[in-house]
């Protein structure tokens, strides 16, 4: 449901309310000890033996995880790399970033899942990120990812509320992100990029060798011994050190977790390591004495040199190679290309059959076969499609993202996002279905059509009609949805219902006498299925399109006085109706009882539209140049407002503000609840954004966009 709300709603409403929400669940999913147990597997003896560090050793956490992150990078899949690196890593950069106060302290649960997660997310945006993108954001990653995570895991002043495991299973998830960042950019690219992050990890082992020879042994920490003492490090600054946190440092950072993370670096970067790690001797030695453990009696060491050679051959037997699973891959730092000779070859991704596609799941237990392959994959292209952002598209979006999800205000920015040509006549209706996927038309060129609402393009893009409904004969002044039946209203003095799908007429109805045509037309709101007409002799019909006939017959009013209904409007609760006339009357009826409630003169000159908004609220305006907000039944206007050079001829609402247009092509936002005598803004369209004159308007209120209509037959989405 929500991969398929990802791709209906557009990308700015999905990740302002979906990926927003996903990101903060994805921290839940690794809340407590027992999400971040590893995954059981029989094949393994120890916690690090999983087999290469770049394979993600799975805790319970990452089984709970799954749907999630497979709904994040689905939305990443649809809008593309923009979502990655604009709204995923700045919210993994707040997960990991550290506290505002120094010194001892302990990380809270939420904290330590988020770190957990930070590095889960970040190995899948990884692997889908270009070459290019991922060079260019490589230091922001080192800068305010990696570093921050291995200032906390090597911190022997900030304990894990969960202990030694949780420190393990980052230890092991940070190592394995760092491993998969080596092999996609190479060991010239590793020295020049991340010798601070992989010198950092590695220095975390010289801290605790320094404990033992300063004399400072954790059974006298743990017996209450100098429980003030401070160790200073190698860098010079003094740590207090808590025998809890020390004992989590030595359960992680011991001989068996040097000879999982060094042997397979070395092996990946060569003698570059040396360099990058300046106490690679104490790390070797460390690996070295972790091998003697395991192999008492197949291994005598003479010298250290040998050691290092014999480690890195059994690394081999052990499949520590990255590309153990696939030995004629060789695309560690060449950016999906292998130099064979003088010549560069991009290789062709193999095609793995049905029993090795489930190798990889089988070993680490609790993956799902359709992920196995991207479970073991370097690098995954993100496809280009329609709806990927790019130009206004990707501006706006990056807006919306920075907006507080409680900001109720309609912000207008003028942005052309998209337009929509097709109809030979001036624009006289447009109406957003409800799902605002779709929208409908009316033109002076006696059609209807309906056009998809779907991002694509860069803002330049014209969208072509989904479908024409050719069957009127006079210009169309009103279009609309009648919810309840999934149908389309039009009306070109004749009212047609038709199905939306097909554009098959469902049923007609005329006006009664020829000389008294149908001035005014609106459906009812679910679960009704009514429709209401209004015609020149000031009467109000209600008329039910699978019925035969007239449902209800009501006047309004009596004499040529109070003019034509020029429109009308149903309240959301489809209890009263609300008729405009031209002489600036109106009248209130009781759907229910068909009383009128109360008629008077609203305006001085003739109404030009008229809304009903929650709350039992009104909202007219006319050619008097007077936009008025009315109570129903209260006699005095609540909020009215005045221009001084163009009526306002559109306008819609949003909430609790009008978003209005005049023919000067000026967008308003006015407020329905503060008394000002101005607008809260006022936009003047640009030739750029918009050519002809404006002469319908519609808003889409989840997705906060304007679409306007003009007399030159072009509808245009902004926002």
């Amino acid at each position: 449901m929500v991969r398929w709300l990802s791709a209906k709603l557009g990308p700015t409403v999905t990740s302002r309310y979906i990926a927003r929400n996903l990101l903060r669940l994805l921290t839940s999913c690794y809340m407590g000890p027992s999400r971040q147990q590893f995954a059981l597997n029989a094949d393994e003896n120890g916690p690090l033996n999983g087999g290469n560090i770049y394979q993600k050793r799975p805790v319970l956490g990452d089984q709970v995880s799954k749907p999630v992150l497979a709904c994040l990078m689905c939305v990443a899949h649809l809008y593309g790399e923009p979502v990655l690196t604009y709204q995923y890593l700045p919210y993994i950069s707040y997960l990991v970033a550290p506290s505002s106060g120094s010194g001892t302290s302990r990380l809270n649960s939420r904290k330590e899942a988020g770190l957990l997660a930070a590095m889960t997310l970040t190995q899948k945006i990884i692997v889908c990120l270009s070459d290019t993108t991922l060079m260019d954001i490589l230091p922001k990653i080192s800068q305010e990812v990696l570093l921050p995570v291995l200032g906390f895991l090597t911190s022997p002043a900030i304990g894990f509320p969960s202990g030694a495991q949780a420190r393990v299973v980052l230890c092991v998830k940070t190592i394995s992100l760092i491993a998969l960042i080596c092999l996609r950019i190479g060991q010239e690219m590793v020295q020049q990029h991340l010798s601070d992050t992989v010198g950092t990890f590695f220095g975390a082992f010289s801290l605790l060798q320094e404990l033992p020879d300063q004399g400072l042994m954790l059974e006298s920490l743990s017996r209450g011994e100098n429980p003030s003492l401070e160790t200073s490090p190698s860098d010079g600054r003094l740590l207090p050190l808590d025998p809890a946190v020390l004992a989590e440092l030595q359960t992680v950072f011991n001989p068996e977790m040097a000879y999982t993370t060094y042997i397979p670096f070395s092996c990946l970067l060569g003698d570059v390591i040396q360099t990058i790690v300046p106490n690679h001797v104490l790390i070797e030695r460390l690996a070295g004495l972790y091998l003697e453990s395991m192999n008492p009696k197949s291994l005598h060491l003479a010298s250290q040199e040998p050691a290092v050679n014999t480690v890195c051959a059994d690394a081999d037997t052990r499949g520590l190679d990255p590309f153990s699973g696939h030995p004629e891959d060789s695309r560690s730092g060449t950016f999906g290309s292998v130099l064979v000779g003088n010549r560069i070859q991009v290789p062709v991704e193999p095609q793995h059959d049905g029993a090795g596609s489930l190798g990889f799941c089988t070993r680490v237990g609790g993956f799902a076969p359709s992920l196995a392959s991207e479970e073991n994959t370097l690098k995954q292209d993100l496809p280009r499609g329609a709806h990927m952002l790019c130009g206004n598209w990707l501006a706006y979006w990056q807006y919306e993202i920075g907006v507080s999800q409680h900001d109720s205000r309609f912000h207008f920015h003028q942005i052309k996002l998209q337009s929509f040509s097709g109809h030979l006549g001036a624009i006289k209706c447009v109406a957003p279905l409800g799902t605002e996927d779709f929208f409908l038309s009316g033109s002076k060129d006696k059609t209807v059509r309906l056009w998809p609402l779907y991002n694509c393009g860069d803002g330049t893009s014209e969208v072509e009609p989904q479908l024409t409904y050719t069957q009127h004969k006079k210009s169309v002044f009103y279009v609309g949805q009648l919810e309840a039946a999934q149908q389309v209203v039009s009306c070109d003095g004749t009212v047609h219902v038709w199905d939306q799908f097909t554009g098959k007429l469902v049923r007609t109805f005329d006006a009664l006498d020829s000389k008294v045509p149908i001035t005014a037309v609106t459906t009812m709101p679910p679960p009704h299925s009514s429709i209401s007409v209004a015609s020149a002799d000031s009467v109000l019909r209600f008329v039910d399109h699978r019925k035969p006939g007239i449902q209800h017959e009501f006047r309004l009013a009596s004499g040529a006085s109070a003019g034509l209904i020029r429109c009308l409007a149903i309240s959301p609760s489809g209890r009263s109706v609300v008729a405009g006339f031209s002489s600036g009357f109106i009248v209130l009826l009781d759907t229910r009882t068909g009383l009128i409630l109360r008629g008077w003169p609203a305006h001085e000159g003739d109404i030009l539209q008229i809304k009903a908004a929650e709350g039992n609220m009104l909202i007219s305006s006319s050619s008097d140049h007077s936009l008025i907000v009315w109570k129903e039944l209260e006699q005095r206007p609540l909020h009215q407002y005045k221009s001084a050079s163009d009526p306002v001829h559109a306008f819609d609402l949003y909430g609790s503000e009008v978003v209005t247009g005049t023919v000067a092509n000026k967008i308003g936002v006015y407020s329905m609840l503060e008394p000002l005598a101005l607008p809260v803004s006022t936009t003047k369209l640009s030739s750029e954004n918009f050519r002809g004159t404006l002469t319908s308007l519609a808003v889409l209120p989840t997705k906060c966009h304007l679409l306007l209509g003009s007399d030159n037959g072009v509808i245009r989405l902004l926002a």
